[in-house]
């Protein structure tokens, strides 16, 4: 993917959960990717007026949700289809795709897409996620791991001071986590250009520094979160080394039931009501690097959900492809 990547975005709401956070979420993944051109949300109701910032902001267009009962998701289904087929014959610009739904009716569409040299980003829950969708696209993310990170390294002393260098800090972070290259780093003049995408009102000088090299000095020494070097003439920017941060820290008996309770907490004021373990997983692994299910007293995975089951933290359940979720209680 290059800064000349340039997508057309369709929302399923249904599947995003239509909430505000989620949508400014989904945008933001994309556009650390590519610009975006086009974007619609389809089955808008008066319960999604929470998002109408969102889309002006981001210029996406809304198709209202017309009840037909159970032919309802159908029509919304199909009305997507043909506007993004029309918007690939049509619009040369488009170059990417991103679908923001796991239905499998959807993978013929992106077959057809591909099949034009489209790329096709798919986003969607994990609980209705299709393997056959999932597998079809070029790229695909879970939405539960597009949810806003957790504040990480040293504790945030200037968290009072509210702010739009905390945001921007938090920009950075998304940033390199997604598009570092394989040693950790990412050239600070791409690193400007995306946040550019993010936000088109930056400019360092807004935040006191005369260069964006200087901004860069002074988020690393104010958070810890970043590092940057010279790399001959040009400036390389990579996530600071955190080993030695104490949420790196195996997790022990004595604490790893409140960790998942947090964690679990997160999704669900994110809206996910159930979740795939694996993203689960995944979520604890990134805070606690070194987490072993065995060395807190397991033999599996499943036998610490099983003992969450039984605390009534969670519920097992299992999904129509018949594939194990975590029910949030």
């Amino acid at each position: 993917m290059n800064d000349k990547t340039r997508f057309a975005v369709f929302v399923d709401l249904e599947n995003a959960g239509g909430k505000d956070s989620m949508l400014n979420n989904i945008i933001e993944k994309v556009k650390i990717r590519g610009d975006i051109l086009i974007g619609r949300v389809y089955g808008y109701t008066d319960n999604h007026s929470s998002i109408k910032e969102v889309l002006l902001s981001n210029t996406f267009t809304a198709s209202p949700s017309i009840r037909y009962g159970a032919n309802q998701k159908n029509h919304l289904d199909i009305e997507l289809v043909i506007d993004a087929l029309e918007i690939a014959y049509s619009n040369q610009l488009i170059d990417s795709f991103c679908i923001v739904s796991g239905d499998s009716d959807y993978t013929p569409l992106v077959g057809k897409l591909k099949s034009m040299g489209k790329f096709v980003l798919g986003i969607s829950r994990s609980e209705c996620a299709s393997s056959v969708f999932i597998n079809a696209c070029n790229e695909f993310v879970f939405l539960e791991s597009v949810s806003k990170p957790r504040p990480k390294s040293k504790e945030r002393a200037d968290e009072r001071d509210g702010g739009e260098a905390q945001e921007l800090n938090r920009h950075i972070v998304t940033i390199l986590e997604d598009q570092a290259d394989s040693d950790g780093f990412l050239y600070a003049s791409e690193l400007k250009d995306i946040l550019v995408r993010l936000r088109p009102d930056f400019n360092e000088k807004n935040y006191g520094q005369s260069s964006f090299g200087k901004l860069m000095t002074h988020l690393e020494q104010k958070y810890g979160d970043i590092s940057s070097v010279k790399d001959d003439y040009s400036l390389k920017v990579r996530l600071a080394n955190s080993d030695s941060d104490s949420e790196a820290s195996n997790l022990v008996k004595e604490n790893w039931e409140a960790v998942f309770k947090e964690v679990l907490g997160r999704f669900k004021s994110e809206g996910f009501d159930r979740v795939n373990p694996s993203i689960l997983k995944a979520s604890i692994t990134n805070k606690y690097r070194n987490f072993d299910e065995r060395q807190i007293g397991f033999k599996k995975f499943s036998d610490l959900l099983k003992s969450l089951e039984k605390s009534q933290v969670v519920r097992i359940e299992t999904s129509e492809s018949k594939e194990m979720l975590v029910r949030i209680l």
